[in-house]
């Protein structure tokens, strides 16, 4: 694998789907495990994740972040699974003076560590946890023009050979999945939206997007709260309308629940 730590980056939205998505093999585990080969190894990652939420932008600034098990009633194996890729202080605090600078009040924690909407994908991705990792949160009460400023305020950063990925869902209605079994049928209001956001976000309709919640069909089905989607508008504001926009991957799980993955930009 090799290292292009100041060559610009793309930016990636993967889905994380379901914690079981680092153990059982699948479609979207199958992709993840070959995507980090092709992308190469970047000189750092900065992760959005539906899973971290503060009322700040909070970048994490750990030496060595711990890997936080934020999900019950899982297999065993999974809580014995750790990702002990390195942190990155100064990118945290250049994270944090970014947003700040642009008016969006930012800090640091030296305390918290990745959930697992960061590491799970990032543990099929980059195996040998030997990216460096920083975190950023969201805040669910701010709305779609938030995450995506936040996005657009760090597009600098790949320029400077950072890797930047929002962790999400196209879809998140965990109360209408099919939980007998990752290849069951796809419902009309599942597929109809997710084919809608890839359909926007191919011809780049971003004010579509961000007035996603009333011109998106079922929208509110697909998204019972919102914080899933966010990730998606952050990686979009990071990818600074660049070409080409692709959907990478493209699989359901549990019947509703999309799995899709998106790159914005080359990889070199």
């Amino acid at each position: 694998m090799t290292m292009r730590p100041h060559q610009k980056q793309p930016v990636v939205f993967v889905s994380h789907g379901a914690p079981t998505l680092a153990i059982e093999d699948g479609e979207a585990h199958r992709f993840l495990k070959d995507y980090g080969q092709a992308l190469g190894r970047p000189g750092a990652i900065l992760v959005l994740s539906a899973h971290y939420a503060a009322p700040v932008a909070t970048a994490t600034a750990a030496e060595f972040p711990e890997t936080i098990h934020d999900f019950g009633n899982f297999a065993q194996s999974l809580y014995d699974m750790t990702y002990p890729a390195p942190g990155n202080p100064a990118l945290a605090s250049r994270v944090a003076s970014l947003l700040e600078d642009a008016g969006l009040p930012a800090t640091t924690s030296a305390e918290r560590g990745l959930d697992h909407g960061a590491w799970i994908p990032l543990a099929l991705m980059y195996p040998e946890a030997d990216v460096p990792v920083v975190q950023l949160s969201m805040d669910p009460r701010r709305g779609p023009d938030y995450h995506y400023r936040l996005g657009t305020q760090l597009a600098p950063l790949r320029e400077e050979g950072v890797l930047i990925i929002g962790s999400g869902g196209v879809t998140h209605n965990l109360g209408k999945l099919d939980w007998a079994g990752t290849h069951a049928a796809t419902p009309d209001w599942a597929s109809s939206f997710n084919e809608w956001v890839a359909d926007v976000v191919t011809d780049g309709r971003i004010d579509d997007l961000l007035a996603y919640r009333e011109r998106g069909p079922n929208a509110a089905v697909n998204h019972p709260s919102e914080e899933h989607f966010f990730p998606l508008l952050f990686a979009l504001g990071a990818a600074a309308g660049d070409q080409p926009r692709q959907r990478v991957h493209h699989s359901y799980t549990y019947g509703a629940l999309s799995m899709d993955a998106w790159q914005f930009g080359q990889a070199a």
